[in-house]
Parts: C-alpha cells; sequence; structure tokens
C-alpha cells in the first residue's frame, strides 16, 4: 500500500468539508491518497480522516436564535478515484456496544486495510499488523465509518452533556444528522445509498432506516444487518421468560459439536436441523407447561437437551431444563477447566480455580480481538492516515454507561418495527442479514425469529436475503467466512442497486 498526505482537503466531491467562519468550531480532517491493490489490480482511492462538527438548530418563540456547536463526530471515509464519484453506492456503516466504535466492520470486513490477528486456536501475538483488505467492498462501494458520540474520537462540544447524547433517540439523531450532512457536502444526494451495522449497530441501522426517511427524506437502498439484533426479547433470561432459552439451544448445539462434545458422526447441518426442531417444538412446548409438565416427559426432554447441547442429564434438570447463557458457556468444557466464549464461541479460556461466581472473569473471544484491533486502529489513524490526537481512540468505551432506553420504558427494545416501516414506505429497499453459528450474543435462530415475526407483507418478504456462517459475532475474523461474507455482500449490493 502507498499513500501520500495533504493537510488541505482538495475541492472536489469526495472530502465533504466546508470551512468555517472564524471562531466557530471547526471540522478538523486531513485528507490522504492511496493505492491498494485487489485481484491483481491496483485501486486508487481517497482517504478523510477527521472530526466533523455538528449543530443544533436553537429558537425561542418561533424565532431562531442560530446554530451551536452540538457534538464532533470522528469519521474515516474512502472514495476510489473516480470521474463520476455520484454513480458510485455510498455505505455508512457502523458498530454496536453501545459504546463501540466503528473499527470491527471498518479493519475485519469492509475497509481496504484489515487487521492480521490469526482465528480461534491459532492466535498471532502483539504487536499484530495491518495488511491490505483483498476483501473490501470499496471495490464496488465508497465507504463512510462513524464513531457515535463518546466512541473513537467523537465528543460531546464544549458545554454540551456527554451524558445526553447516550441513549437510544439522542444516539439516532446525532447519527442521522451526520449522514444527511455528509450526504449534502459531498454531494452524495444522487448515489445509491447504504447503511450496514453489526450487533447493536443492527439496532441503530433498522432504526434509521425509517427515521432517515421521515426526518430528512433520505431513502436508502439497502440496510445491511451483521450480527442482528431488532428485538432484545430474545436474549433475555429473566426468571419466567422462556424465549431466549428456545432460541439460544441450537446455538448451544451449535458451539458443542464444534467442541466435539456430542456424540456419534454428524454435520454441523444435520445437528442444527434437530436443534432447531427441538427447540421450536418439544422443548418450547415442555417449557410453556411449566409445573404441569409430566415426569417422563420431563426426563425425556432433558435426555434430548443433554444429547444436543453436551451438558449433562443431571446439570440440565438441575437447571429446570433452563440453562442461562453464562452457566452454559462455563459447564460445556467444565472437565477441561475451561469456558467458551460469548461473542464466538469457538474461543475457549482457562477457568480461574476458586472461582465462586456464575459469570466467566472475561468473555475470551473479546480479548482474542481486543488487542489486534485496538493497536491496528491506532496505527492506522496515525501512522497511515496522518490524523493527530492525544485523547485515547474509545475502541469500546463503559463511559456511555448507563444507556438509556426511556422509550421502551417497562417493555423489551423492539425496533424490527421500525425496519417494516421503513420496507413498506419504500418497495425498493433490500436488506441482507449476516448470523454466526458460534455467536451466543445475537443467536441465530433468534434473530431468524425476529424475521419471521416481522409482519411485512408477504410480497415484499423477497427483499430480505439471510445469510449464515460457521462463525461468530465478528464472523469475518474466520477467513473462509470472511471470503463468503465479501462474495454475499457484492451480490448484495448489486442486486439492491439494479
Amino acid at each position: 500500500m502507498s499513500s501520500e498526505s495533504e493537510q488541505t482537503p482538495p475541492a472536489d466531491q469526495t472530502t465533504p468539508v466546508r470551512p468555517a467562519p472564524e471562531k466557530e468550531a471547526k471540522d478538523n480532517v486531513v485528507v490522504t491518497r492511496h493505492t491498494v491493490t485487489v485481484g491483481g489490480q491496483a485501486l486508487h482511492y481517497t482517504a478523510t480522516a477527521g472530526t466533523m462538527v455538528l449543530r443544533e438548530e436553537r429558537q425561542k418563540d418561533g424565532v431562531s436564535e442560530g446554530h451551536r456547536p452540538w457534538a464532533r463526530v470522528f469519521f474515516v471515509a474512502y472514495a476510489l478515484d473516480s470521474d463520476q464519484p455520484t454513480s458510485r453506492p455510498l455505505t455508512f456503516s457502523f458498530n454496536g456496544g453501545p459504546g463501540s466504535s466503528s473499527v470491527w466492520l471498518h479493519l475485519g470486513l469492509l475497509g481496504p486495510r484489515r487487521v492480521v490477528m490469526g482465528d480461534a486456536g491459532a492466535l498471532t501475538g502483539p504487536p499484530w499488523g495491518l495488511t491490505d483488505n483483498e476483501f473490501t467492498l470499496l471495490t464496488h462501494s465508497d465507504l463512510v465509518f462513524i464513531d457515535p458520540v463518546s466512541t473513537g474520537y467523537s465528543r460531546a462540544e464544549e458545554g454540551q452533556k456527554p451524558g445526553d447524547f447516550h441513549g437510544f433517540s439522542p444516539d439516532l439523531d446525532t447519527v442521522a444528522e451526520f449522514i444527511r450532512l455528509y450526504t449534502t457536502r459531498a454531494g452524495r444526494w444522487g448515489s445509491p445509498k447504504f447503511l450496514i451495522g453489526e450487533s447493536y449497530g443492527t439496532t441503530r441501522a433498522a432504526a434509521l432506516s425509517s427515521l432517515l426517511s421521515q426526518k430528512h427524506g433520505l431513502f436508502l437502498n439497502g440496510v445491511m444487518l451483521v450480527s442482528s439484533i431488532l428485538d432484545f426479547a430474545g436474549v433475555d433470561f429473566t426468571p419466567g421468560h422462556d424465549l431466549a432459552y428456545v432460541l439460544h439451544l441450537p446455538s448451544y448445539a451449535a458451539v458443542a459439536w464444534y467442541h466435539g462434545r456430542l456424540e456419534g458422526e454428524r454435520t454441523l447441518a444435520e445437528v442444527l436441523a434437530e436443534a432447531e426442531t427441538f427447540a421450536d417444538g418439544e422443548y418450547s412446548r415442555a417449557l410453556g407447561l411449566g409445573s404441569r409438565l409430566p415426569e417422563a416427559v420431563r426426563q425425556a426432554v432433558a435426555e434430548t437437551y443433554s444429547r444436543l447441547t453436551g451438558l449433562s442429564v443431571p446439570f440440565v434438570l438441575r437447571h429446570d431444563l433452563r440453562v442461562p447463557l453464562w452457566r452454559y458457556c462455563r459447564e460445556l468444557l467444565s472437565g477441561e477447566g475451561r469456558v467458551v466464549g460469548r461473542l464466538d464461541g469457538r474461543f475457549t479460556a482457562p477457568v480461574r480455580l476458586g472461582a465462586d461466581s456464575d459469570h466467566p472473569e472475561y468473555d475470551p473471544s473479546m480479548s482474542a480481538i481486543q488487542g489486534p484491533y485496538t493497536a491496528a486502529i491506532n496505527h492506522l489513524l496515525h501512522a497511515e492516515l496522518g490524523f493527530s490526537s492525544d485523547l485515547p481512540y474509545e475502541v469500546l468505551t463503559s463511559r456511555v454507561r448507563p444507556w438509556s432506553y426511556r422509550e421502551f420504558e417497562n417493555r423489551h427494545v423492539r425496533v424490527s418495527d421500525s425496519l417494516r416501516l421503513a420496507m413498506h414506505q419504500n418497495e425498493h429497499l433490500k436488506v441482507y442479514v449476516a448470523s454466526g453459528y458460534y455467536d451466543f450474543a445475537t443467536p441465530y435462530h433468534a434473530t431468524r425469529h425476529t424475521f419471521d415475526h416481522l409482519g411485512l407483507d408477504p410480497a415484499l418478504r423477497v427483499n430480505i436475503r439471510e445469510r449464515f456462517y460457521e462463525a461468530g459475532h465478528m464472523m469475518y475474523v474466520h477467513l473462509p467466512s470472511l471470503e463468503q461474507q465479501h462474495t454475499d455482500l457484492l451480490e448484495f449490493l448489486a442486486w439492491a442497486t439494479r
């Protein structure tokens, strides 16, 4: 990879920067030019990294009192050098948390550079590295990676309270305003536009699909949901709420199969088919009966559960057929003194001796990826993209806690209705849904359940494409899944822009 750096952005459509008046908060961006080789072909592109100032219009008694700086949103944008930039799709990307920067999709899947870290069972050690991403989506779409307020280098402006941004609605408002402003300054209203989010980023993307059209008149060509969670009921293990046990069971079976805890010679597809049938049928009915469940049936259900999940029958019975996720993660490989990961059940780590908590000390899958991605983004921004800041780049911060869901008081967070509304209002909107079989954070069967209950007009169901990968939450960590996902995304973009 090669690059040149410029401190003054050129006046072209790839750089959405407008000079601010003196004595006002100003955008702070750096523009660099690079080359990446994909499939033997050299691609020349422009990178813009920096903070864009968002302003809030103040009114009193219906009279405008001007605009005040509201927040500084950090972003990294990549635009392929082109004579006709507006003809290219424009994809806005963000991750989840809440409290996560956009680093994971940026350096794991989409951007022109990606992390080198190995995979489960074959991780490399620090300091790790970066390499050209032969699977970058930049070949077919310009990319904009957005860090929500308090993540990355994004911050509330002076005089604003950071906590006012840490909630469902204010987060949507700031990200939507950034997308509107970027699209306007870059002259890209005529481009096909996409959102891609991961984890809570899919919650944000689904809600934005409706908000952008209703508030700003910005209609999308497609929404890409990676490790989707649009209805939090599917991951709620609150006593008396049985749905999460049903929807996690196929993922329990997948991880047990991966670690060789199941008897017999069966393929993953065979195990999942049986687990899904059991979960939706016999198991779901048994949980629904509660104390009315006959003892003989209870025993039979526990035996099937054991055979599919690798847990012992006494352990399953002791938990009343309802094994919470954290206990499953700790129990599956307890004989080996190891715990499996939540984000990716392929990863394992030693259990601390004498630990008296049901919850693992840490998530081995999160620990495996946090170091490589943190090192990579700090190197990329400072050494390759030329952006300087002494602030810590908040890869995954707790400073957004507590996150406000006041809009959903006394009910589960649910944004699937927003996605359905967006698809009904824009019948051309296409949706890509990616799930990893070994992901416990957003289980694939829970995602399927959400889309099976979307309430979508039957004629529009063909606008949804579901894809599944033999990997975890960040399925692109698994190189074969990264390659397949790249192919799937290119096919989706072509389909959504016909």
